[in-house]
């Protein structure tokens, strides 16, 4: 499906019938990586509508001309999400940058947002003031194979694992990016938002959900921690095993924690 707004073309998916759920994916990937991770959670859980859209310049979606920056992509969505949910309320999850665009949809649409999750969440756009643990292999490879340095565990089992999902979504996701997503991510004027987000956040009063990898060199988890004041009901998790690719490392956490989430939802939906 597609839909028009003044700034891009979004193409986005559908799956399930119930309370809508926005899933945002990260900076150059596209719906295909949040399916291949939600969908096998989501399917089993009745009552939710979840809804992939690709970001503008990504998969699917087209930026059309003049599309120059962070703001623009904000702009994009928010417009995708007044003609594709014009009414009531809705969850929003994000991943990576698309957490750093979660939030902000939360500030500027609160009285809709029906929960939030942040996922690996890119806290600041500036790599600057990114505040990064160093790489540290929490299993190491007793034979030292040159194919398993630098991943969190070096185990041929997880070594097929990543592939799996970086031959199916990741790198077809990496394929797929226009130019423009490149040039806003090597300017961080563009790639960061004009106004203080940090400060636009503040009060998120809904059921949220910060999950955070304590071996994340893209984006850390102190960054994360940082912000916790601002959403006085969120469950916030730093976990020892998982980078920014979580949840490769424990694919059984996730679902708890979602469940988890979806219930307060619920809860909170229907004053219980």
């Amino acid at each position: 499906m597609q839909c028009e707004t003044d700034k891009a073309t979004i193409d986005y998916e559908v799956h399930g019938d119930g309370q809508p759920i926005l899933l945002l994916h990260g900076w150059t990937m596209d719906r295909r990586v949040e399916i291949f991770d939600y969908e096998k959670i989501m399917a089993t859980r009745p009552g939710w509508r979840r809804i992939y859209p690709d970001l503008p310049g990504m998969g699917r979606s087209v930026a059309k001309a003049g599309f120059a920056n962070q703001d623009d992509v904000l702009d994009a969505l928010l417009a995708f999400i007044d003609q594709v949910l014009p009414a009531g309320r809705f969850a929003l999850a994000g991943t990576s940058l698309g957490a750093y665009l979660a939030r902000a949809i939360a500030a500027r649409r609160r009285s809709r947002i029906a929960g939030l999750l942040l996922r690996v969440p890119c806290i600041f756009a500036e790599d600057a003031r990114r505040d990064l643990p160093p790489f540290q292999a929490l299993v190491t490879d007793p034979d030292g194979r040159a194919d398993l340095d630098g991943l969190l565990i070096q185990t041929p089992a997880y070594a097929q694992a990543l592939k799996h999902k970086d031959d199916a979504v990741v790198q077809p996701a990496i394929q797929a990016t226009a130019p423009i997503a490149s040039e806003i991510r090597a300017d961080p004027k563009r790639y960061g938002f004009s106004f203080d987000l940090i400060e636009a956040e503040k009060t998120f009063d809904e059921p949220t959900l910060i999950i955070a990898g304590r071996r994340d060199t893209t984006v850390g988890y102190r960054d994360a921690w940082s912000i916790l004041d601002s959403y006085p009901r969120a469950t916030f998790v730093a976990l020892d095993r998982a980078d920014h690719g979580w949840p490769m490392e424990t694919p059984n956490l996730l679902p708890a924690l979602v469940d988890d989430w979806l219930e307060r939802i619920a809860r909170a939906e229907r004053g219980a």
